[in-house]
């Protein structure tokens, strides 16, 4: 389908529901009994508010979307939200995020301008050819994506992107009025690459102020068929996953809350494609084990009769190791050692990055924030006040071999101060107004200079509601992102260490306007749709050197040799009533290389997803059909140097699922799900992979929760 029919169809769908959004402009959404999409808690985003409530572009995940993706991997969580692409979500050990054009696709450096948090804690991972995020959907009851850099006050500067926030899993998601304890079990299969699932779920109260919870999945999967009847190499995996997690409330009416989790993820590999964002057979083949772990403590204090208090504490940590072993050019050959010669590759020194090597990031960091309340004559302000400190190591492990000047190690140190003012006057304009300072001090262990270096990220937004029905909103940023240990301290045989990079930068301006209505079709149902317009300036973009012709000096691995602009739009809909619904992401996202001229590279294709439900309340049966259209538009070049697996290819793909949850009977407490990806077995090429489309998959989940 060609872009311009693809914005027909959106503006044509985008005036449906806005015209059904006006018919009901008269009645309140607080009478409505179905809560769409947009109208989900919003809790990443200072006060908590809705999302079509928030001026920023916004969406949350919650567990029904979890359960009904039936994701084999996180980065089947987020097909239809709009602007977000995961880039490698093919393979375990490939994910890495991308949000409007801000992500890259071969060295997983989406870490540095796209932050994930897990409750709270950073995970960050850098490594070329692999992803940047392990973990398990199943520890999570919650996925919030902020889009745009506004997150930055909050989360740090250099969140060029945005922001996403997992939220694992508690005891009370599952404890049932009047029990004190649940066991719920869980599998799942699908067919294409006979994956499976296994997981089991404790909850228990143990006092009427302490519950805890314990869970742990195993998932397997051996390597999966593409559309073109091709196997996709490294696409198998086996993971162990676990979490256990703490709550207990006290202080007056127990409304202080200490929560204390932790989880681990670990995955053991053979014979895998070294390359895991995309297939490169040049790189061989080698067996890897990653471990990730992270532990949270927090402390909330609501003190709900003092305004001047409302105490937020989070003391985390992240633990990533990668140990990669027993490399070969290919199966079957013999193992990589020093002298060894790789076709195409060379030589291999001491420096190989082929040679036995333990990876690891680890990251402490503490954070607090409180949030003043005062409350007036028909305004209300909260004004948040915080700071985060933490320590990052970045460290390679080697038996054999000398340093890894392609992988440096290091320690970085951060402190950030950051103020957020929420202002609402009349129940109808917000102003939020805000700024972050963020200062960094980088040690490397090879001897190279300490850096060290600061960034101011400031912003200011508004919403104003013109009805109970109609908003709109704008917001400008300006966001900036200091060099992380890899860009500073990389070198090779022809760069040296980049220690005079200058800081990136981008200025952002959003703005846009949302309706909403209710008992429009029939009593109780409700609408929202949200569009959001973007513009971003992007300045002292680092990336890495070509090298030089030889005999010539040696130059900088990374250079701030880069300016762009990124631009467009994306739309979010959402039509909720008791036996139908329908949801509707739209993102349409243009980068131009103002250096050269040309598109960015790293700028996914337009896409519109919609999905059509059904539903029977009496039976509690959900079923539905999910279909998505991209656009190659002028994106038609290849995300690497090493080439894709044939074009990029606009494409169109249609997936069913259906979920049948009986609450009477022997079979209460029992969930079905079903589902169908790609039911026309579509191949083609997204312009961000490398590699072509899965094959058509059937999927089926059978879930059972005893309670007590």
């Amino acid at each position: 389908m060609g872009l311009v029919k693809m914005r027909a169809v959106t503006l044509m769908g985008g005036v449906a529901l806005a015209i059904v959004a006006v018919q009901g402009a008269s009645a309140q959404n607080v009478n409505a009994t179905k809560i769409t999409l947009l109208e989900r808690l919003v809790i990443g985003a200072g006060a908590p508010k809705v999302a079509i409530d928030t001026p920023q572009a916004v969406t949350v995940i919650d567990q029904a979307d979890l359960d009904k993706a039936q994701a084999a991997t996180t980065g089947d969580l987020f097909a239809s939200v709009p602007g977000v692409t995961v880039v490698g979500s093919q393979r375990q050990f490939g994910e890495a995020f991308n949000i409007r054009g801000i992500g890259t696709t071969e060295n997983s450096s989406d870490g540095s301008r796209v932050i994930i948090n897990v409750d709270g804690a950073p995970k960050f991972n850098e490594q070329y050819r692999m992803g940047s995020f392990f973990s398990d959907p199943e520890l999570y009851k919650q996925v919030e994506v902020l889009r745009g850099p506004a997150s930055s006050t909050l989360y740090g500067s250099g969140a060029l992107g945005g922001v996403i926030n997992f939220s694992t899993k508690d005891a009370s998601d599952f404890l049932k009025d009047g029990n004190t304890g649940a066991l719920r079990l869980k599998a799942g299969l699908d067919n294409n690459g006979t994956g499976t699932l296994t997981s089991a779920v404790l909850a228990q109260q143990l006092t009427e102020t302490f519950e805890i919870l314990a869970a742990g999945n195993w998932r397997r999967r051996d390597q999966v068929t593409q559309a073109n009847g091709n196997i996709l190499a490294g696409s198998d995996f086996d993971t162990l996953s676990g979490l256990i997690k703490g709550t207990a409330r006290f202080g007056d009416n127990d409304e202080q809350q200490l929560s204390l989790s932790y989880q681990r993820w670990q995955s053991t590999a053979k014979d895998q494609a070294y390359a895991q964002t995309g297939t490169s057979s040049m790189f061989g083949v080698t067996d890897r084990e990653v471990i990730d772990q992270t532990a949270v403590l927090r402390w909330e204090n609501p003190a709900t009769d003092n305004p001047w208090v409302d105490l937020k504490v989070n003391l985390s940590y992240s633990d990533t190791q990668n140990d990669q072993t027993n490399h070969r050019i290919a199966l079957g050959a013999p193992r990589t050692t020093l002298g060894a010669t790789i076709p195409g590759v060379g030589t291999i020194g001491a420096d190989s990055v082929f040679l036995d090597t333990r990876y690891g990031y680890k990251t402490l960091q503490l954070t607090a924030d409180n949030t003043i309340e005062w409350v007036g004559d028909g305004f209300e302000n909260y004004l948040t006040i915080g700071a985060s400190a933490s320590t990052q190591d970045r460290s390679v492990e080697r038996p054999t071999g000398g340093p890894l000047p392609a992988h440096p190690q290091g320690n970085e140190k951060k402190l950030g101060i950051f103020a957020q003012n929420e202002f609402i006057w009349d129940d109808r304009l917000t102003i939020i107004a805000g700024a972050r300072g963020d200062f960094h001090w980088v040690d490397a262990t090879s001897g190279a200079a300490n850096r060290d270096g600061s960034a101011f990220s400031p912003k200011i937004a508004a919403h104003y509601e013109l009805t109970d029905n109609i908003g709109v909103f704008a917001s400008y940023a300006h966001t900036e992102r200091l060099p992380t240990i890899d860009e500073l301290y990389s070198i090779s045989a022809t760069k040296h260490a980049s220690l005079g990079l200058e800081k990136e930068s981008a200025d952002t301006f959003e703005a846009g306007f949302s309706l909403s209505g209710n008992d429009l079709l029939t009593s109780g149902d409700s609408a929202a749709l949200k569009t959001t317009a973007f513009y971003s300036d992007l300045t002292n973009l680092i990336a890495s050197n070509p090298s030089p012709a030889a005999g010539r000096p040696t130059v900088p691995y990374y250079g701030n040799i880069g300016e762009a602009r990124i631009y467009g739009v994306e739309v979010e809909a959402s039509y909720d009533s008791e036996l139908f619904y329908a949801n509707l992401a739209y993102g349409l996202t243009i980068g131009d290389n103002l250096v050269t001229n040309t598109p960015l590279t790293t700028v996914p294709q337009t896409k519109l997803s919609t999905t059509l439900g059904i539903r029977n309340v009496e039976y509690n049966l959900d079923m539905g059909a999910r279909l998505t259209i991209a656009d190659i538009g002028r994106y038609i070049v290849a995300p690497s140097a090493f080439g894709g697996d044939g074009p990029a290819d606009a494409y169109a793909t249609v997936d069913l699922f259906a979920t049948w949850k009986p609450d009477t009977g022997p079979l209460a407490g029992t969930e079905l799900q079903l589902g169908i990806d790609n039911l026309f077995n579509a191949d083609y090429r997204p312009n961000l992979s490398v590699d072509r489309s899965t094959g058509r998959t059937f999927k089926v989940t059978l879930a059972k929760q005893f309670d007590w």
